[in-house]
């Protein structure tokens, strides 16, 4: 039996959490052959996001370290299942789309799959700012690195936790770009990007806006001389 690890890092997201643990289609999966394992990881939360998680069936895993980077790594070390799935516990990616993207990974001999969340992004999913942002990371990782992605920022993946020996996941924020460069770039994995649903958050932003995109655009020059 194949195994799926679903991590989800998560903080303060108690509006959230629940929705997203449910919309996972758990019982799809088993029957399809999957054995599956729904971690969050709760990044120092204290609105009650882990305790909600519990009820849902979720295993939380506690990262006192703040960060995406560091929650999404803290998944990756407490992760069992052969394939990894992530994202984000606002609501906002479509844990739906699991079956069709695993089809996608299995069906295609893929190591490391990513989403383009600008194909159907709903009304209001993304500001101005962040999708402006988000356009001037992707051309930058073009440039620098040659990878035709759409979407640099991308929370969502699904890969085979094995690739995972021949990354070198340094960085934090910028984490979900530096994942992309290290599988698709650097350990040359049968990659694909696939479009996905993209939906309004639940609950309050947390991103630090201009100061974190310029955070992302430095790490990529850093990254195309020092891996």
């Amino acid at each position: 039996m194949s195994s799926i690890s679903v991590v989800i890092p998560a903080l303060n997201e108690k509006d959230g959490i629940v929705q997203t643990i449910l919309a996972i289609p758990k019982a799809e999966l088993e029957s399809a052959g999957y054995e599956v394992q729904i971690l969050v990881v709760d990044n120092g939360s204290t609105d009650g996001t882990a305790e909600l998680a519990r009820k849902v069936g979720a295993q939380v895993v506690h990262e006192p370290k703040r960060g995406y980077g560091c929650a999404i790594k803290a998944g990756f070390r407490q992760a069992k299942g052969d394939i990894i799935v992530t994202f984000d516990a606002d609501g906002t990616y479509p844990p739906d789309h699991i079956p069709s993207l695993l089809a996608i990974l299995e069906q295609e001999n893929l190591d490391f799959l990513t989403t383009n969340r600008f194909a159907f992004m709903k009304d209001g999913a993304m500001s101005l700012r962040n999708k402006i942002g988000n356009t001037i990371l992707t051309l930058t990782m073009k440039i620098l690195f040659g990878l035709k992605v759409k979407d640099s920022q991308s929370g969502m993946w699904v890969f085979r936790r094995r690739i995972l020996n021949d990354l070198k996941l340094k960085s934090n924020i910028p984490l979900s770009q530096e994942l992309k460069l290290e599988a698709c770039y650097f350990a040359k994995c049968r990659w694909k990007e696939v479009p996905i649903e993209y939906r309004q958050r639940v609950g309050n932003v947390k991103l630090g806006g201009w100061k974190v995109g310029l955070g992302n655009l430095f790490h990529l020059f850093k990254k195309r001389f020092i891996r």
